[in-house]
């Protein structure tokens, strides 16, 4: 049987008709699906694909299958959720989630720095606040029997921070959950691009926590409220040497209007060591919560949907 390409028009299992393709990654393309029923009802989605040969990878092939595991596991507002998983006629694997539909974290954050703006902090922290919630729902993520069972994510970066338009805050992508070791940091066609948001236990080829979780969404924050890289180096390797010795530049001189509480909150989640971190991703959302509460004004939904639609509408307008 010749195998059959994806493309628009294309309908897979007879129930989901690919649409367009919206991202990529190192591993896998999303496309925007309209899921069909017995009624005439339709439904948007995202259908996840694995990337042309590493459909062949028995490694891959285990990670996809992990993250639909995952993803049915964990039912939280702030965690895309997993609506299906499935088989194409060339036996090739699909996952179906939750369409989400606005930018992720870091196209937001270029909406502002390439134009010369800064990321609002107070929306910087309730982004914060809303992926550390996410992160606290699978670490404490219990099992049938209500024995504890903590889910890791190992892949908290900018693409995988998704933020809708109606103002929620989601993350996604829990392929790694579970899979990362030290040795697949020589495999780029796996984790390309991730390095330099690993935590410098997983680096030294550590077990992974918790804390490993919180060191990432530092990193990630380091970033939005900076405008630059915090641990780019020239490969894979280098960014991952980087992250090892976690030398982190102080946020108060890259940007000196930055609230104090704030930075320090980035910085204690950016620890080298993990006993020096937050306990949990509870404590930082807490300590982040506390410094909103002082606000003036409103963090809330509606504000996150105005600056998403904004930054959208500068991106596509450059």
């Amino acid at each position: 049987m010749t195998r059959v390409i994806d493309a628009a028009g294309r309908v897979l299992a007879g129930r989901y008709e690919l649409v367009e393709q919206i991202g990529e990654g190192g591993m896998a393309v999303v496309w925007r699906a309209i899921q069909r029923g017995s009624t005439p009802f339709k439904r948007a989605v995202a259908v996840k694909r694995i990337r042309g040969a590493l459909v062949r990878s028995s490694e891959s092939l285990e990670m996809f299958a992990e993250e639909a595991r995952v993803g049915c596991e964990l039912q939280h507002p702030n965690i895309v959720g997993v609506l299906d998983y499935g088989f194409d006629e060339n036996g090739e694997p699909f996952l179906v989630t939750e369409l989400v539909t606005g930018m992720h974290f870091g196209d937001w954050v270029v909406g502002h720095v390439r134009f010369g703006l800064e990321t609002p902090w107070e929306l910087t922290a309730a982004i914060g606040v809303e992926v550390l919630r996410g992160l606290d729902a699978a670490h404490t993520r219990r099992d049938a029997n209500g024995a504890p069972s903590p889910i890791l994510h190992r892949d908290v970066t900018p693409p995988n921070i998704l933020l809708d338009e109606s103002g929620s805050v989601q993350l996604a992508d829990f392929g790694l959950a579970r899979a990362m070791d030290r040795d697949r940091l020589t495999r780029p066609e796996i984790v390309k691009g991730k390095a330099a948001y690993l935590s410098p236990e997983l680096v030294r080829g550590e077990p992974p926590s918790a804390q490993s979780d919180i060191f990432a969404v530092g990193i990630v924050m380091w970033e939005a409220l900076s405008g630059n890289r915090l641990f780019k180096g020239e490969n894979e390797v280098m960014s991952a040497l980087l992250v090892r010795d976690a030398k982190v530049p102080l946020l108060g001189l890259k940007r000196p209007s930055l609230p104090l509480g704030v930075s320090s909150i980035v910085h204690r989640a950016l620890e080298r060591e993990p006993a020096n971190r937050f306990g949990s991703a509870r404590e930082m959302l807490e300590a982040l919560r506390s410094t909103l509460r002082v606000l003036p004004h409103s963090t809330d939904s509606f504000s996150l949907r105005d600056s998403v639609v904004e930054a959208r509408r500068r991106l596509a307008a450059s």
